[in-house]
């Protein structure tokens, strides 16, 4: 038997099983799939999750079932590139043929002291339930300080703010408007939202120190009575302990064909993989439908492909449930109309894998 190992359920993992399920799997091929979770989960939604607009259910996805495919539930706990071994925490080791990482990534903090200790996350699944229970169990005129004006920032003020207006909500963001990554029409746009309805953008922040309930912006002190950080990130510490070639994100430079450039049976799949664009789920979609053509040409003993550059057709962004902003054949666009195409793209995302 040939054996696929693919580590982490996440947007790659789930379309690379797809698009292989979807043709004749070979018999002779047997696929593992390793995850933390009995679950995929819908990461772009964590921000939903941890405001309290979505519930825990709306936002999971089961794993497809296939008589070659085997799940396991636990913790990868190191990587053997030279023996072609997985280690997992609890459990025994998982030898392969073939390997896909999509282990994820982490909150990036930038050496700001004490902000991994004293700031909530949105990361994980079980991190954004950690936040969700902080957040909505604070009183009335509470204070949260978010800490990144990036698209994650953003969706958590916006949505916190329609799950509960009660709230003063502080947008902390080092560029002069927040959206520093879109065209500026769309970053004013999302400005004067926020100032419509209150919620405080501290532009040009700096911070430099974090400490219970208190922000230090550009040295001076502003109480928050809960802290979210949203201003950064990077990939998984497995991923970043690996002595292979990385690029300045740390994120694993890869051949043509998505392969680590010294170990031809092992792709990495996602925000792992250093690619022309931002991590995004529709990036790890786009890499995995290549990913899992060269393992069905490679099972038939066929030459590889070449792959076409990837493409990203462009991104969206909500504002509560009736607004939303993002650019689509380059196209920026404010308004219902975005917010209704993400709410429908999510829609025919979990009908289809659902």
């Amino acid at each position: 038997m040939k054996r696929l190992v693919l580590l982490g359920g996440g947007y790659g993992g789930m379309r690379i099983l797809q698009k292989l399920f979807a043709q004749d799997l070979p018999k002779d091929v047997s696929i593992t799939l390793v995850d933390r979770n009995p679950y995929h989960s819908l990461k772009t939604e964590y921000y939903a999750l941890a405001a309290g607009t979505a519930s825990d259910h709306h936002i999971r996805v089961q794993f497809p079932s296939h008589p070659n495919l085997e799940v396991k539930y636990g913790e990868v706990s190191g990587l053997d590139l030279s023996e072609n071994v997985v280690h997992l925490k609890d459990d025994e080791s998982l030898p392969y043929d073939s390997l896909v990482i999509g282990l994820g990534c982490e909150d990036k903090y930038h050496n700001v002291p004490g902000a991994k200790e004293h700031t909530m996350s949105i990361q994980t699944i079980d991190a954004s339930r950690r936040t969700y229970e902080v957040l909505n169990n604070l009183g009335a005129k509470s204070v949260v300080g978010i800490v990144g004006g990036g698209l994650s920032g953003v969706e958590l003020a916006s949505e916190l703010h329609e799950s509960r207006p009660d709230l003063e909500i502080k947008l902390f963001d080092r560029g002069k408007t927040i959206l520093s990554a879109f065209p500026d029409r769309l970053g004013n746009y999302v400005q004067s939202w926020f100032e419509e309805r209150n919620v405080t953008v501290v532009s040009e922040s700096n911070i430099t120190t974090v400490e219970p309930n208190i922000l230090y912006n550009h040295g001076d002190p502003v109480h928050c009575d809960a802290i979210v950080w949203t201003a950064g990130i990077q990939p998984n510490q497995l991923v970043r302990d690996l002595d292979v070639e990385k690029d300045a994100q740390q994120r694993i430079v890869l051949d043509q064909h998505h392969k680590i450039p010294e170990q031809s049976n092992v792709f990495v799949v996602g925000d792992c993989a250093s690619l022309p664009y931002s991590p995004s789920a529709q990036l790890a979609e786009e890499q995995a439908e290549q990913i899992a053509l060269v393992l069905q040409k490679e099972w038939k003993q066929e030459s590889l492909p070449s792959l076409p550059p990837i493409k990203v057709k462009g991104t969206l962004g909500s504002l509560g449930s009736k607004h939303g902003f993002g650019v689509m054949a380059n196209r920026p666009l404010t308004g219902r109309v975005p917010r209704l195409l993400k709410s429908g793209i999510l829609w025919m995302y979990k009908n289809h894998n659902g």
